[in-house]
């Protein structure tokens, strides 16, 4: 079956805004096409100040690695072109999209390309989690893992995983040939309590082929 090409995304930052002049260290992405990675992008990048002692734990990017890295300008051009105008996915993609956004604006580009949140979709797919932070859902849901956390490429591949986990349930729960990112992204925006009406009015709206059954 197809499954169109989505690119799912992490930044490691210096803090929490831009508009308070934080800027990433660090970008991730992983490129998933029928429900399998395909292509990886990663780049440290320096961000042209210190980098807090908080963050340096936090994350284990050191000052030191960045020091000879490219400046945000330079990684940020490249990421733009490797991303294309596919849609894009993140694990709080409030965050992610603010220092996305932020960036491309410094190098006079702008994002067209929606971006779909996995935090919104695993609380209205995985309501029993205890929480959907990362590392919770990729323990509720047994997804694979290196066991790093907070560094952008190993964030990116386990939301990645993730995404599919989440798109192949919805495609096994209604029958669906596939799980289109219109259907995750407006998923993200109802009311938790809706989900089932919503889906299922939105596949007949659509028009939307059940698959077959399995051959037993």
């Amino acid at each position: 079956m197809l499954q169109a090409a989505v690119i799912v995304l992490d930044f490691e930052t210096t803090g929490h805004s831009p508009a308070f002049g934080d800027r990433p260290i660090e970008v991730g992405a992983v490129r998933i096409e029928n429900n399998m990675m395909v292509d990886r992008f990663q780049a440290l990048m320096n961000p042209g100040f210190t980098i807090s002692r908080f963050i340096e734990s936090l994350t284990g990017i050191s000052n030191h690695l960045v020091a000879t890295s490219p400046d945000c300008e330079e990684v940020m051009a490249q990421f733009a072109d490797w991303i294309g105008d596919t849609p894009l996915v993140a694990h709080n993609a409030r965050f992610d999209s603010k220092f996305l956004d932020a960036e491309l604006a410094r190098i006079g580009r702008e994002r067209t390309n929606p971006m779909a949140c996995t935090v919104l979709a695993s609380r209205r797919l995985y309501p029993e989690a205890l929480n959907h932070k990362l590392a919770t859902l990729v323990r509720h849901l047994d997804i694979f893992t290196t066991g790093i956390f907070h560094r952008a490429l190993a964030d990116a591949e386990m939301t990645g995983r993730l995404w599919i986990a989440m798109t192949d349930l919805l495609r096994d729960r209604y029958q669906l040939k596939e799980a289109p990112f219109a259907l995750m992204l407006a998923l993200t925006r109802i009311p938790r309590t809706r989900v089932d009406h919503f889906i299922r009015a939105y596949i007949k709206e659509q028009g939307m082929t059940p698959s077959p059954p399995a051959k037993v």
